[in-house]
């Protein structure tokens, strides 16, 4: 299909700083956000209740920077590293970035774990050029389970700052290994996560791949967060798999249009700017059906 990317700021200019900084001392600390670490409250032995989002509640996209939700909006979707802490009273999603590292992380990653960063034949890091980000080796049991501790101190990290569920975003990055990993690699690890989030009382969300909607409940998806879906016909697909509890983000007008006229009485449709700017910057756009 089409590749539809994720909604991030577009950092490519960035890439060859970030590989250039790889041989220097990392500023990054041991969860590879550039944040403090902490221990989690969640155990891996505690189960806690999880609470599955509700279809068709308006919802809203702050990867870019989080602001005051808009009037009437139920649902949040931020950054695992964005303050404030969540809302009270609606439902809040925590977005990490699970399958592909994060530009501004190239140089932790390399100091600390660079057997963990997809490498073709020549030892070169396999990128996804979109967005400048390696990918994860996620082609073994032995560096999944690592990858799942790592990204799992993220997931607890949501827990305990209060979000209700998590979007692990790259389900679809083996399209982008030039062949090195495939669809069953992205599942298994999905299903690392799926348990991990579970048991720290969080749902999780498919974010796109819409070829693999199939394998949701197998995986363990609590619901879906489908970027264009309606720009690309795949929205029947998620709303069939998560029986609606799908939150749709258009990035065109036109496209929008048609997912409120087809799907806006069913899923949580809304249009936003593709660099997701915080609400009063230049270029912000924002509506719901």
């Amino acid at each position: 299909m089409p590749f539809a990317p994720t909604a991030r700021i577009s950092v490519a200019p960035l890439l060859a700083l970030a590989l250039a900084l790889s041989g220097c001392a990392a500023t990054d600390t041991a969860d590879g956000s550039g944040g403090a670490a902490k221990e989690s409250k969640n155990s891996a032995a505690t189960a806690h209740a999880v609470r599955e989002p509700r279809a068709n509640d308006p919802f809203d996209y702050q990867l870019g920077g989080a602001y005051d939700p808009p009037e009437g909006v139920r649902t949040v979707i931020r950054d695992r590293t964005a303050a404030p802490d969540p809302d009270p009273g609606i439902y809040n999603i925590c977005y990490i970035n699970a399958y592909q590292t994060q530009p501004d992380a190239v140089a932790w990653w390399r100091k600390n774990h660079p057997d963990l960063l997809l490498r073709d034949a020549d030892g070169a890091a396999v990128i996804d050029e979109d967005w400048a980000e390696p990918l994860l080796d996620i082609s073994s049991d032995e560096r999944r389970d690592r990858l799942a501790g790592i990204v799992g101190g993220w997931i607890d990290g949501c827990a305990d700052r209060g979000f209700d569920a998590v979007e692990a975003d790259n389900l679809d990055s083996y399209l982008r290994s030039d062949g090195l990993l495939d669809r069953a690699d992205s599942a298994a690890f999905a299903e690392r996560l799926a348990e991990h989030a579970h048991r720290a009382g969080l749902a999780i969300g498919q974010k796109n791949a819409a070829e693999m909607t199939g394998a949701g409940d197998g995986i363990g998806f609590d619901f879906a967060v489908a970027e264009e879906c309606a720009r690309y016909e795949e929205c029947d697909a998620y709303a069939a798999a998560y029986d609606d509890k799908v939150l749709v983000i258009e990035y065109r007008r036109a496209d929008f249009t048609v997912a409120c006229r087809e799907w806006g009485d069913r899923l949580s449709v809304v249009l936003r700017d593709r660099d997701v700017v915080p609400a009063g910057e230049p270029g912000h756009v924002n509506a719901r059906c």
